[in-house]
């Protein structure tokens, strides 16, 4: 299992843009295979990566996730392929559907039927990307418009990576089976080990409908870490990120951090956690989250604990495991990338 590494939409903890330069540069020195920017309403993470093919030399550079209410699907497509050719081939397409409070407040776009979108939306990237004229009859998205002065147009550039990998963020388990069938990989979010095995089996279903080998598909668990002596001082470096994924991220009705949490059996807690964070209680939210739903949703704790953990995520079919460091300083946060290396060996 390889070890991927996620900055974020703003890099942990907010660290600066030379910070991050540093710490791709020690990931990458350390055999980290892939650093991953994902996509908020701040900080653009194709832009982020493009600079960061400029100062690495073999490190892929992931989106983890492009939103695909953000952009159109061929201006997706072009990000990818200049991404592609200015890292000399290293670029990994991460696509996921967001949620309503985001696709809605930020970009304007109705959220409606998102796995038809995601589905559609896809399609129409692989075309571009492969070369083809972008001509596409969908249930959500038709290129050209019909009865339009347009006409179907293809790339004037190609990727070197041929194909360029695809994978899809997916939660539930509708969507997890549609990235076993259109995806190169998947991009499970704060799934425990246990979790990611047993939708696994949706994923591998996904794949057969599409007559694909289940192991086609690419599985890469997104989850946040920190490795200390200590694993109440690990627990509590975790649990403010963990509470605003559980908290305000999505509505009160439409919250898949949440859902999640209901699924594993921490529902109880994940609407106290809601329940503080749309009252303004940052710190009650922070508070709400018990020992064991930390552990359940992260990979955190003693060494012995994470290379414990690291194993399960082995076991359960991660190709790859991609960690977000939640340590406070730069000099911590090398540590720990080095830190799981090593656990991970």
């Amino acid at each position: 299992m390889r070890l991927g590494f996620s900055i974020g939409t703003l890099g942990p903890i907010a660290a600066s843009h030379d910070d991050q330069l540093i710490l791709v540069r020690e990931a990458e020195r350390l055999g980290y295979d892939s650093v991953w920017a994902s996509e908020g309403y701040g900080v653009d993470p194709a832009a982020t990566l493009a600079w960061l093919a400029a100062g690495t030399e073999r490190i892929g550079l992931g989106t983890g996730v492009l939103q695909a209410t953000a952009r159109t699907a061929v201006a997706t497509a072009m990000t990818a392929v200049t991404i592609d050719r200015l890292s000399r081939g290293r670029f990994l397409l991460g696509l996921g559907a967001s949620g309503p409070q985001v696709a809605e407040g930020w970009h304007g776009h109705r959220y409606e039927r998102p796995l038809a979108h995601l589905r559609d939306y896809v399609a129409v990237v692989r075309k571009a990307v492969g070369g083809h004229p972008v001509a596409h009859d969908g249930p959500e998205l038709t290129l050209p418009l019909p009865d339009s002065r347009g006409k179907a147009l293809s790339m004037s550039v190609a990727p070197l990576q041929r194909p360029l990998p695809l994978h899809l963020a997916a939660m539930g388990p509708r969507a997890v089976e549609l990235a076993g069938e259109i995806a190169d990989g998947w991009l499970p979010i704060h799934f425990p080990p246990e979790h990611t095995a047993e939708l696994g089996e949706r994923l591998a279903a996904g794949a057969a409908r599409a007559g694909r080998p289940a192991g086609a598909v690419e599985i890469s668990p997104m989850v946040m870490a920190m490795v200390d002596d200590d694993a109440d001082y690990a627990r509590d470096m975790i649990r403010p990120m963990l509470a605003l994924y559980l908290g305000a991220m999505g509505t009160r009705g439409v919250n898949f951090y949440s859902r999640l949490a209901h699924r594993l059996g921490f529902g109880q807690e994940a609407e106290a956690v809601q329940d503080a964070y749309f009252e303004g209680d940052l710190m009650a939210a922070t508070d709400e989250l018990a020992d064991d739903l930390v552990d359940a949703l992260t990979l955190c704790g003693t060494p012995e604990r994470v290379r414990e953990r690291l194993g399960a995520y082995r076991k359960a079919g991660a190709t790859r495991l991609i960690v977000g460091l939640n340590a406070p300083t730069l000099g911590d946060r090398l540590e720990q990338l080095a830190w799981l290396a090593e656990l991970n060996e």
